[in-house]
């Protein structure tokens, strides 16, 4: 191995390792405790390494929040494909969401909470934010039925994130997680109205 590839592994190494610790910080104490000089401590580098490869403690945050929807995109993928029908996926899927945003708070709070200069919805859109909507919008499109996908899909996953949000904030009744999946998987399975029908003009005169 040359040098500068060797070099460039070791980066590589560093640059994971100071995502890691401020995910484990996170998680641990909360993001308010994810500070550079905790993170410096906790890896062993010095806090202008730390600054070599993350501009801001923001930039740390929305590498993390990258590395999350990649393992959201990952985990919706194979719940998705383990169901045997459309309407399973989509509960496979939802309730894939609502167990990674339960089991990982901190890390969905950098995703969908934190302030990050990430962009949503649009074409600069990072690949792995697009890869958890992109499997959101693979489970629902066979049950779109003549609904736009992409407006179904936001519908839904502004469902999801407020299902997980309120029940993490204790804002929802305790023991009703199940029911209220239930519930959101048959609305969002239910037959897509017909479109209004014209109202007749009376002819003129």
């Amino acid at each position: 191995m040359s040098i500068q590839a060797r070099k460039e592994r070791e980066r590589a190494q560093r640059h994971q390792l100071i995502v890691t610790a401020a995910r484990e910080l996170a998680e641990t104490e909360g993001w308010d405790a994810v500070t550079t000089r905790r993170l410096a401590d906790r890896v062993e580098y010095s806090q202008p390494v730390l600054y070599s490869h993350f501009a801001s403690r923001e930039a740390i945050i929305a590498e993390v929040a990258l590395q999350g929807f990649a393992e959201l995109a990952a985990e919706l993928r194979q719940a998705r494909l383990a169901a045997r029908s459309p309407k399973a996926a989509l509960a496979a899927v939802a309730g894939a969401y609502l167990h990674f945003a339960d089991s990982r708070p901190a890390l969905y709070q950098a995703m969908f909470t934190m302030p990050t200069d990430l962009p949503f919805a649009t074409q600069q859109t990072p690949a792995p934010l697009q890869a958890g909507f992109s499997e959101l919008a693979a489970a629902l499109q066979p049950l779109a039925a003549g609904r736009d996908t992409g407006t179904y899909t936001e519908v839904a996953w502004s469902a999801l994130h407020g299902l997980a949000a309120l029940g993490r904030g204790h804002r929802l009744s305790p023991g009703g997680e199940q029911a209220r999946l239930d519930l959101l998987t048959s609305l969002l399975t239910a037959p897509a109205p017909p479109p209004p029908r014209p109202i007749p003009q009376a002819p003129p005169g």
